[in-house]
């Protein structure tokens, strides 16, 4: 038996079907988007006060440089510090972007992580005129090597969005060793490969 040539509604032996265009998408002329969820940002009762959280904010139109504009990130850094001797967070690590912010804090759950982000970004959106999206991301890290392993991420952003070589020198960053001497900011930089020898 012989096979014939694919057409434009074939692929191989799977034929497309006729609702759906060589992209995959449906041909609507008004194809609704998909509905976004609101992710649920209450702590639940077990989590205990003094977890940590990793949190990425970021702005309305992602793509522009919004933050590092003029002393914007510095500004950003001096109120991310305010709001640690507020007694709001313990900030353990805070990176800002072009677009966006990441940072690991340890939270007043008694005060709410949605009402502390909230109140920081409408402060920094009347202020500094920041056009944020209205919600954030936040994961609780559940063990040191999360916390590691989210250290490293935010550490590197800047160099795996090639806007520097080293991430140690990237300056629109604060760390528990910017803050307080302490010893996270090595823990945070990527580790040198090690050459095997035989």
């Amino acid at each position: 038996m012989e096979k014939s040539a694919p057409n434009s509604d074939s692929i191989g032996d799977v034929v497309r079907p006729e609702n759906i265009n060589m992209t995959g998408r449906a041909n609507s002329p008004i194809e609704p988007l998909p509905k976004r969820k609101k992710l649920p940002h209450e702590i639940p009762s077990w989590v205990q006060q003094g977890e940590k959280h990793f949190i990425t904010i970021n702005c309305q139109t992602r793509g522009i440089n919004q933050l590092l504009q003029n002393d914007t990130a510095k500004k950003l850094l001096a109120s991310a510090e305010f709001y640690e001797k507020q007694n709001r967070w313990y900030l353990w690590l805070m990176v800002v972007m072009p677009d966006h912010i990441h940072f690991i804090a340890t939270f007043n759950l008694s005060a709410g992580v949605r009402s502390i982000i909230t109140a920081w970004k409408r402060y920094q959106a009347i202020h500094q005129g920041i056009d944020w999206q209205s919600d954030f991301f936040e994961h609780r890290l559940r063990n040191h090597s999360e916390f590691e392993e989210k250290c490293h991420y935010i550490r590197m952003n800047p160099a795996r969005k090639g806007l520097i070589e080293n991430p140690a020198n990237w300056p629109h960053v604060l760390d528990r060793i910017s803050l307080d001497s302490g010893s996270l900011g090595e823990l945070a930089l990527p580790k040198p490969h090690k050459k095997e020898t035989v």
